[in-house]
């Protein structure tokens, strides 16, 4: 695996769709999936750095996609990025890595996108880790959350997406607290911004997926920090009313990053839940 200026560079998937995706791919076991967030500058590695390697210690084989649009994954221009290019975009990625069957852990974008994948692969996905997962309600709703109305004029300004716009939009849009929007992870995202178009922000569509929660049969995992500004809140009893076996974690001083927030919880309860159920 080498490196490309602060991201880890890992697998290319060649895509039977044609596009080229990028992932890591780490440790032996039973396959477990990262789903990273939309969001400026996103990649695998940034959402989930302090989470899969605490899952390949407990021995698990961990592949953390960036998705088509971020990261070093293809960015196409030409074409709109509805929930099932993204799912398709996913699939054919574990196809090339020979995975037939896993856990996704997915946070937001990345949650809907596993909700897609167990809907239209159910023999593939063993079990589902969710962290404030998008899908769950309706655009107008998410446009009055204050973290989404940031993302959204952040995006819609039409000015340079500068550090300092960075580190204000993780403190204050994503996260309780503000210590956690380092140096580091804005150099990290401001490393992708330079690579990224605005398209796949701009043609995301995601639907509200409620309705077909009943079908999902494979153990569930919810987290969900009270202190989220990015999701509904509403979000949290249409999981939890409609996904049938499911356990949720609610997490006090916590925004939309349950696992960069309280890390070691996190992992604890994920290894627990793959383990035990």
């Amino acid at each position: 695996m080498g490196k490309v200026g602060l991201l880890p560079e890992g697998n290319y998937a060649n895509c039977a769709n044609g596009y080229k995706m990028h992932y890591l791919d780490e440790g032996q076991g039973e396959a477990v999936v990262f789903l990273h967030g939309s969001g400026p500058g996103a990649s695998g590695h940034s959402n989930f750095k302090g989470n899969y390697p605490a899952l390949v210690a407990a021995g698990y084989r961990c592949i953390v996609p960036d998705h088509v649009g971020y990261g070093f994954s293809d960015k196409p221009d030409d074409v709109d990025h509805p929930l099932s290019f993204f799912v398709e975009c996913i699939k054919q990625t574990l196809d090339c890595a020979e995975v037939e069957r896993c856990t996704l852990v997915g946070n937001s974008l990345g949650g809907a996108i596993a909700f897609g994948l167990a809907l239209d692969y159910p023999d593939l996905v063993e079990k589902l880790i969710l962290m404030a997962p998008g899908g769950l309600s309706e655009l107008a709703e998410y446009q009055k959350m204050p973290g989404m109305q940031k993302v959204f004029q952040v995006f819609g300004s039409g000015e340079p997406v500068t550090p300092q716009v960075m580190k204000d939009l993780f403190a204050t849009g994503l996260m309780f607290n503000p210590e956690h929007a380092t140096e580091e992870l804005v150099a990290e995202r401001m490393q992708i911004m330079q690579i990224m178009n605005g398209h796949v922000m701009a043609t995301m569509q995601v639907p509200v997926l409620v309705d077909r929660l009943p079908e999902i049969q494979c153990p569930t995992l919810g987290f969900w920090g009270m202190d989220e500004k990015m999701m509904p809140e509403e979000g949290i009893m249409a999981m939890v009313k409609n996904i049938k076996h499911m356990r949720t974690i609610l997490v006090n001083e916590c925004g939309h990053w349950v696992m960069v927030e309280h890390e070691a919880m996190f992992n604890r309860a994920c290894v627990d839940f793959l383990q035990n159920g």
